[in-house]
């Protein structure tokens, strides 16, 4: 697939010149951030560097979806989402490392792992990635396995983890960056509940 091909493709989900747009500005930003500085030669390195890097990477960031009918730029979310998933995400960080000490530090051992499993399919295969590693991330729960019909398994350290996954917040939370529907169900014994 040439470059020209990679720009004109049908099957690119969103507006390709709002990604490459959106990619250029975060790569500029990024630079003068790492500059620290205003003067007009690090302006026009910026400039050149980020339009450059997101003219090269732009094909290598679109991702099929599972039927190859559609493709997804990576960091196709819109920044305002993202920032509130990420502060809740840290919101939830603190909470199972708050429930995690609670476990560990209590004169009885409050641990009690498990596996815990629920399925909801995204057609995005980063909101897939996404959820996988905000599940790991959390304290208390690690994504063991994720399947091609949308399985995943989860080991949860402690009841309150389980909880947490058994809530369906997670899901909900990356289906609404990747705007996409949750038709989350928790799966027990491998059968759906």
């Amino acid at each position: 697939m040439t470059k020209q091909d990679s720009l004109h493709d049908a099957k690119i989900v969103g507006s390709t010149a709002v990604h490459l747009v959106s990619m250029f500005l975060g790569l500029f930003i990024f630079w003068m951030v790492l500059a620290g500085r205003t003067e007009t030669k690090f302006i026009i390195y910026g400039i050149l560097t980020a339009a450059v890097t997101s003219w090269v990477t732009y094909p290598l960031l679109l991702v099929e979806n599972k039927a190859g009918d559609k493709k997804y730029f990576c960091f196709g979310v819109n920044p305002f989402k993202f920032v509130y998933y990420v502060a809740w995400l840290m919101w939830q960080l603190v909470l199972a490392n708050i429930d995690v000490l609670l476990a560990t530090t209590s004169q009885e051992l409050q641990i009690d792992p498990k596996i815990v499993r629920f399925k909801v399919h995204f057609d995005n295969p980063m909101a897939t990635v996404i959820l996988a590693d905000s599940i790991t991330l959390t304290p208390g729960t690690v994504t063991l396995n994720v399947t091609d019909d949308g399985l995943y398994e989860i080991h949860a350290l402690t009841p309150g983890a389980a909880e947490g996954i058994y809530s369906g917040d997670f899901p909900k939370h990356v289906a609404e960056l990747y705007g996409e529907p949750c038709d989350f169900a928790m799966v027990k014994g491998g059968r759906r509940e």
